[in-house]
């Protein structure tokens, strides 16, 4: 009894020490948030004396942009009136054509009587004053999975011990595989969507499921992209020798992500052409290796000094400058101020568009505002040791030292005073990249870049971009190489 008793005894005391260690427990506990209180109090107290000084110090318009974060776009101001969409009055509306031809009639009677004369369906009226219309309706014809089974025949050549097989000219290079390949016309669909319309590769498996009913999986969607550019290799060469012989070319380049790892994808283009280099450099010896030393064309660029190895004469890109300056002046009011940046954008503004007036001013008037055009920008160019702002005499020294290559359009009637062309080129790749994240390996980036060069070239020409990636793999499998 004795030591069941002491036992209860020690019961009781070890609850009430653990009571009076709650209790403590909770006492911290309520002065902790006590403090929490007390902070976040005083860190809204800053807050709003933050935005009153910003308020004190711009408007409240700046101030309530500048705690919006970075990567958000600022909105559109409220004065400025925006564009109708469409064309202006009096133009012409933009219709879709008629089609080239019908491919079928289909005869829609009205609702007869008894004695089959016409009536209206609502109050049962006998119908008067009837007239035929053409009603053209345009539609879809759900596309469908077609399995071609191909007989052929094989021997075997007794000189060379080759065994020769005969191939319909659609018919893929035959392979000993537990499943049927890929036609020609799946071969070109996925291409296209991978490449034109930048889909995922489950979203392609998922599209092809959905309409046509083909079954696939993404990785073997990826093996038939490399295998096309394996295929298209010679093309892609081919179009590298014309990109050479061509008379102008644009030049940019942008970054690429592989594997996690920093790319960059250069862009070559004119009217006729766009090609597509995947390269782990971005140093002046990618644009020399893919237009050769002997390039004797105008390569349009804008200010990167990678371009300065090539020695073909050069035109920089009169909208990279115009935006550095105007970047420069939002971010410094002392620049803003500086009259370099006001006559350097005026400058800029009226040579390109004198090159615009060439056709309607005439050779002769043309001419004489050119060669003004020029000594203006002669004077801008010798004002560097006239300025204190840094910008401003860096800006002189960049003139100076691209005097030649900021002009040379004015007198070439072919010659563009911007880079745009480079820069929408690279606009679907940006999209592509965003989309995809980059690619997974070298060897995928190198197909991409050469299938979207063949692609856009066809679509640049006009020849359809399903019949031309059709025709590509025609003719490579007519060679006979694998």
């Amino acid at each position: 009894m004795a030591t069941e008793r002491d036992e209860v005894y020690w019961l009781r005391g070890t609850i009430t020490m653990l009571e009076a260690q709650v209790s403590g427990l909770r006492y911290e506990l309520h002065v902790r948030d006590l403090r929490l209180k007390e902070k976040d109090q005083r860190i809204a107290q800053l807050e709003a004396r933050v935005l009153e000084l910003k308020m004190r110090a711009g408007s409240p318009q700046d101030a309530a942009a500048s705690t919006v974060p970075p990567f958000v776009k600022p909105d559109r101001p409220k004065g400025r009136r925006r564009k109708r969409p469409g064309r202006e009055d009096g133009h012409p509306a933009a219709l879709r054509p008629m089609p080239a031809k019908i491919d079928q009639h289909q005869d829609v009677p009205l609702e007869t009587d008894a004695r089959r004369r016409p009536i209206c369906p609502a109050c049962r009226c006998r119908l008067s004053a009837l007239r035929r219309h053409k009603r053209i309706v345009e539609d879809l014809i759900r596309s469908a999975v077609r399995t071609t089974c191909y007989h052929t025949r094989s021997g075997r050549c007794p000189r060379c011990g080759k065994r020769v097989e005969s191939r319909h000219p659609e018919q893929p290079p035959a392979a000993n595989v537990p499943h049927g390949q890929l036609g020609l016309n799946a071969l070109a669909t996925a291409a296209i969507l991978r490449v034109r319309h930048r889909l995922p590769f489950r979203q392609i498996v998922q599209l092809l499921a959905d309409l046509p009913g083909l079954r696939l999986s993404p990785g073997g969607i990826t093996k038939q992209v490399r295998r096309l550019s394996r295929w298209l290799d010679g093309k892609y060469r081919d179009l590298i020798r014309r990109m050479r012989a061509s008379p102008r070319v644009h030049a940019d380049e942008t970054g690429w992500r592989i594997d996690g790892r920093n790319f960059w994808l250069w862009a070559f283009t004119d009217p006729t052409f766009t090609l597509y280099h995947v390269d782990e450099s971005r140093g002046g010896k990618v644009p020399l290796k893919m237009l050769g030393r002997a390039y004797q064309g105008t390569v349009i660029a804008d200010f990167y000094g990678g371009y300065d190895r090539l020695a073909a004469p050069k035109q920089r890109c009169l909208t990279h400058l115009m935006r550095e300056v105007k970047d420069l002046g939002e971010a410094d009011a002392a620049f803003a101020d500086c009259p370099l940046s006001r006559r350097l954008l005026r400058w800029c503004r009226e040579a390109l568009r004198l090159k615009k007036q060439w056709d309607g001013l005439g050779d002769a008037p043309y001419e004489m505002r050119a060669s003004r055009l020029e000594d203006r920008l002669d004077a801008l160019a010798r004002s560097g040791g006239t300025w204190q702002h840094a910008d401003a005499r860096r800006l002189c020294k960049r003139l100076t030292r691209h005097r030649a290559e900021l002009t040379r359009f004015l007198w070439d009637r072919d010659l563009e005073g911007t880079n745009n062309a480079a820069e929408r080129a690279l606009r679907p790749a940006v999209v592509m990249r965003k989309v995809t994240g980059g690619s997974r390996s070298k060897a995928g980036a190198t197909a991409w870049a050469q299938l979207a060069s063949l692609i856009r070239t066809a679509d640049q020409q006009g020849l359809g971009v399903f019949d031309a990636t059709k025709k590509l793999i025609v003719d490579y499998w007519a060679s006979g190489r694998r």
